[in-house]
């Protein structure tokens, strides 16, 4: 169980964007807070997440800040083909080989004796856990195997209210448990704190939102410009064809079905494609669509989030979006979901227009405002772009997770070098 610690450092970030709470503004972790191990000894800092997909998309920026802070920097997932990327920016892999994304209970069983022994080998300081499923095998483990420091990021919860009672209670059950074993819990968006806040004392949580790698999206005009012609050269895109795209892991949660419904009835008006990786693993993984170019996935995204002239995400659950957040650091109007996660981005009609999940004839409403108003466009697109410039840099996320690695050591009395 977790030792009694102080409350985590700093203010926390807004819920809904709707609501006009201003967000937490943090500056980027500089070498200010520094680390070091018992004796002197570089940190050592372990992120788990199911797959390597994770680490390498949703973490990157996180564990770049990690490596920059003379940690010894380890990534713990299941193998796959982003291990090398992960590598190459310093980080040590450890494969999990028996990891699914599904409870599994003899595979899960399997990759629990895997992580125990990977803890025992490496003997981090510091154990972060990401994802559902790791987010709660981790915690446990990891405090059975003695790591001096257990928190967790809330990435979104994988129960929403209108999913049944039975998945509800499971999935709120696990992480109210789990909850007991870290020192410290970490939420992308309000809601979900709100949600558990029963289970998880305010004294040992925080909301600190979400970001991107602004640097990647921070151009002068003739680069996009260069940027843009050659992805829709590429595509066939005519010079005043309109170009509206998703981003996003290729599985029915994301809400593909009722975009590609808003495709056939807009076709005409405009191109439809989605970016994005298959996912085969998941339950929910999602065909072809008529009306849809599906391209895969992309390495070249600041380019394909220039080429596009509308982005929708009409996903049924996000914890706090990063595509969108990629979309507005490159100035695109947007179509999300109103759900959290999404509500975090922007406000409706103001920095980005909001329809309900699951609802293909609101998104054809507002798909179709956008593609026949170029001023609607216009407006929209530069204040998502302000919104993102002043609020979704992941470098200051990260530096709030170094902020409470050093405030949980501070309690436990840990002899580290807490500068």
């Amino acid at each position: 169980m977790p030792e009694p610690t102080p409350d985590i450092p700093g203010p926390t970030a807004p819920g809904p964007a709707a609501v006009h709470e201003p967000l937490a503004r943090h500056e980027p972790p500089a070498p200010a807070t520094r680390l070091r191990g018992p004796g002197g000894r570089p940190l050592r800092v372990a992120h788990l997440t199911t797959v390597d997909m994770s680490l390498h998309l949703l973490l990157a920026t996180e564990l770049k800040v990690d490596v920059e802070a003379g940690f010894e920097t380890y990534g713990i997932s299941a193998p796959g083909p982003y291990v090398p990327a992960i590598e190459a920016i310093g980080v040590r892999h450890e494969p999990l080989s028996a990891l699914t994304r599904a409870w599994q209970p003899r595979a899960d069983a399997a990759a629990a004796r895997e992580l125990l022994a990977v803890l025992d080998r490496i003997r981090p300081d510091v154990l972060h856990t990401h994802n559902p499923k790791t987010g709660v095998l981790g915690r446990i483990l990891g405090r059975l195997a003695r790591v001096p420091v257990v928190v967790n990021t809330c990435h979104g919860l994988w129960a929403q209210a209108h999913d049944p009672f039975a998945k509800r209670a499971f999935v709120l059950g696990a992480e109210a448990l789990a909850a007991r074993f870290s020192h410290a819990e970490l939420y992308q968006n309000g809601e979900d704190r709100r949600t558990l806040a029963r289970a998880v004392p305010s004294r040992r949580s925080r909301v600190v939102g979400n970001g991107v790698d602004l640097t990647r999206f921070v151009t002068d005009p003739g680069e996009r410009d260069r940027r843009r012609a050659r992805i829709r050269a590429e595509l066939g895109v005519g010079p005043g064809e309109l170009l509206v795209g998703g981003v996003g892991r290729r599985v029915a949660e994301k809400g593909i079905r009722e975009y590609a419904e808003a495709a056939r009835a807009l076709a005409g008006k405009a191109r439809f494609v989605w970016i994005g990786p298959d996912d085969p693993d998941k339950p929910d993984a999602h065909g072809a669509e008529s009306g849809v170019e599906f391209l895969g996935p992309r390495s070249d995204m600041p380019a394909v989030y220039a080429a596009l002239d509308v982005f929708v995400l009409p996903s049924y659950r996000e914890g706090f979006s990063r595509s969108a957040m990629e979309a507005a650091a490159g100035g695109l109007p947007m179509v999300l979901s109103d759900i959290r996660g999404c509500r975090e981005i922007g406000t409706h009609d103001e920095h980005l227009l909001l329809t309900p999940p699951g609802d293909a004839r609101a998104l054809i409403s507002a798909l179709d405002r956008l593609l026949t108003e170029p001023a609607l466009r216009d407006r929209l697109g530069a204040a998502a772009r302000r919104r993102a410039s002043a609020h979704f840099d992941q470098r200051a996320v990260a530096g709030v997770s170094l902020e409470t690695y050093a405030a949980v050591a501070r309690a436990k009395a840990l002899p580290w070098t807490v500068g």
